[in-house]
């Protein structure tokens, strides 16, 4: 498996370690709040790396292809 697919797997069953949305999917959380992180700044990391790739997937209308992804291959 490519490391890109890999990635789009782990984000796809990635929740919110903390704050107002813990345990949330991060493809589910709203879009003000992952608007207000990209004006703010991404944290660090892997976290980060992630939330910057939900901005662009929520930015394009792509959040289905990740819950489809959530779907299709379980947690592991």
């Amino acid at each position: 498996m490519l490391a890109d697919n890999r990635f789009l797997i782990d984000l796809a069953h990635t929740k919110m370690p903390y704050g107002k949305y813990k345990d949330r999917y991060l493809i589910d959380l709203p879009e003000h709040y992952i608007v207000w992180y990209h004006q703010k700044g991404f944290p660090k990391g892997k976290l980060g790396d992630m939330l910057t790739q939900v901005y662009e997937l929520k930015l394009n209308g792509l959040e289905d292809l990740i819950r489809n992804i959530r779907k299709q291959y379980p947690k592991p």
